[in-house]
């Protein structure tokens, strides 16, 4: 009885506590959810106030139970959830974080000495070494408009690579509308910034993306976004492709930025343009190569580098018929 009746009492004290909303409060998170559970949590009861009990079973005379310590608590009794300052230490966080960035802006990018961004030849941007990294990707297909497909994102062998696989169909939705699906995706977060703004990477100082991954022999999409208007295009994005060979070894793929051509919703743009290396919001991976059947693609990091072999600036041309503006 002892052990429903606390079952009971917890869950009344769980309804007691609201459910955070973040559309009311978009930067009310982790510390919100902390205070909430932190208020719960019963104090230990001090020794003198603990009930103890002995029961002495009717068939055996002369056989005690052990002494049982009960806990029990009043259900008159509310649990303080302090909101105000759980506010007020969200909001002191993100302001924490604004000087933080203030700071780092004076001092050189990401804080770091400018000279020290100079002469830096190669960075490690993503790695894949525990659930925090997999945290800054989402993952999405062709359900999203009814099809068939599925994706799923966890850590590789040894906590040592992210592993993306799942099952491309393209087999088109029955809804009427649709007449072309089977792609599965795979796109970092938008990093954010104090008060969550949108925040961007800035590639100006490389030339070539680079990869380590291993595939199953599909090729892949890479997909670039930047960040260069106060709403984001989610359809506007600069892509080239990626192809893995298959088999148990590791390849290492290393991409121009100048190869990178312009698309809208899928199709390529006649007019050209260089991709903006100080204003990277996202990159992403997207297969639809139309053979339908399982997949998988193995991340090991995600970086950019200097290639002082490679000086094209730019792989495409524009004419004066298609783009005028660009020759006035």
């Amino acid at each position: 009885m002892a052990l429903i009746y606390k079952l009971l009492n917890g869950t009344y004290i769980l309804s007691k506590c609201p459910k955070r909303s973040t559309a009311l409060h978009p930067f009310l998170g982790i510390h919100f959810a902390d205070y909430c559970s932190s208020s719960l949590q019963k104090p230990e009861a001090a020794p003198g106030k603990a009930s103890s009990q002995r029961k002495t079973e009717g068939g055996l005379q002369g056989h005690h139970q052990k002494e049982v310590a009960v806990d029990i608590t009043s259900p008159e009794e509310k649990p303080e959830v302090s909101f105000d300052k759980a506010i007020r230490d969200e909001i002191k966080d993100h302001f924490r974080r604004l000087k933080d960035e203030i700071v780092n802006h004076w001092i050189g990018p990401e804080g770091r000495p400018l000279h020290e961004v100079l002469l830096e030849q190669a960075k490690v941007v993503w790695q894949f070494r525990g659930k925090e990294d997999l945290d800054k990707w989402v993952v999405t297909s062709d359900k999203t408009i009814g099809g068939r497909s599925e994706v799923f994102l966890k850590m590789g062998k040894n906590n040592q690579s992210a592993l993306l696989y799942g099952t491309l169909s393209s087999e088109a939705p029955q809804d009427g509308e649709s007449s072309r699906s089977g792609y599965c995706a795979m796109i970092s977060r938008i990093p954010r910034g104090a008060f969550e703004r949108k925040m961007s990477y800035d590639w100006s100082h490389f030339n070539t993306l680079y990869l380590r991954v291993r595939g199953d022999g599909r090729p892949w999409m890479v997909n670039i976004r930047e960040d260069t208007d106060i709403i984001q295009r989610k359809n506007q994005m600069y892509s080239y492709f990626m192809f893995t060979r298959g088999g148990p070894y590791w390849q290492e793929i290393k991409i121009p930025f100048s190869k990178f051509f312009f698309s809208n919703q899928g199709r390529i743009r006649d007019v050209q343009s260089q991709l903006l290396l100080d204003k990277i919001s996202s990159i992403g991976f997207t297969l639809a190569d139309k053979v339908d059947g399982p997949f998988f693609l193995e991340i090991d990091f995600i970086g950019v580098f200097t290639d002082p072999a490679h000086t094209e600036e730019f792989a495409y041309e524009n004419s004066p018929e298609i783009s005028p503006r660009l020759f006035k």
